[in-house]
Order: C-alpha cells, then sequence, then structure tokens
C-alpha cells in the first residue's frame, strides 16, 4: 500500500469514534483503496455498500475538513457508487 493510503488509514481511525455502521470503501486514484466498517477503517479493496471515489489532493482536504464531501460530490470531485444513504451517514461520522 503507498505512503498516501497508510496515512489516510491512520487519520481515518483516529477521526472516527468507533465503527461505521455498515461498509464503505474510499478508493484514492492511482493510490490505493481503504475499507471502513464496524473495525474501523483498513488499507483493503473488499467488496462495500458504498464506494467513493476521489484524487489524493480532494480526499486529503475532505479529511482535514477543507472541502465538504457534499460540495466535492456536486462539483464532480467526489464520485459515488451505491448507497448514497450509507455515504451521508459516513460524511457525518468523519465530521
Amino acid at each position: 500500500m503507498s505512503d498516501v493510503v497508510n496515512q489516510a488509514v491512520e487519520a481515518l481511525n483516529a477521526k472516527m469514534d468507533g465503527g461505521f455502521d455498515g461498509t464503505a470503501k474510499f478508493v484514492i486514484v492511482d493510490e490505493g483503496s481503504i475499507i471502513i466498517d464496524e473495525n474501523g477503517a483498513r488499507a483493503g479493496d473488499d467488496d462495500a455498500d458504498v464506494t467513493l471515489t476521489a484524487d489524493t489532493d480532494t480526499f486529503k482536504a475532505i479529511l482535514d475538513g477543507e472541502q465538504n464531501p457534499t460540495a466535492a460530490f456536486m462539483t464532480g470531485k467526489l464520485s459515488v457508487d451505491g448507497d448514497m444513504g450509507a455515504a451521508m451517514k459516513l460524511a457525518s461520522v468523519l465530521a
């Protein structure tokens, strides 16, 4: 896994208070993917209820609180495939 994915896993686990009710996958273009579930975040490429895809800069900005996930989606910087309700729950967990 890339350094970007490893750092993101650490940041997500520090940011989340416990796990996530469902499964989500963040795909960071050209870096790898992260699975978020009831156990927290980890590097992986498992099937998930929702898959969110963004480039490295967009993902870091969302994680740092500099980019609103909804605004990123509306402007095409973040794509969502699957359960939109799970995506919204994840956004509130990470806020």
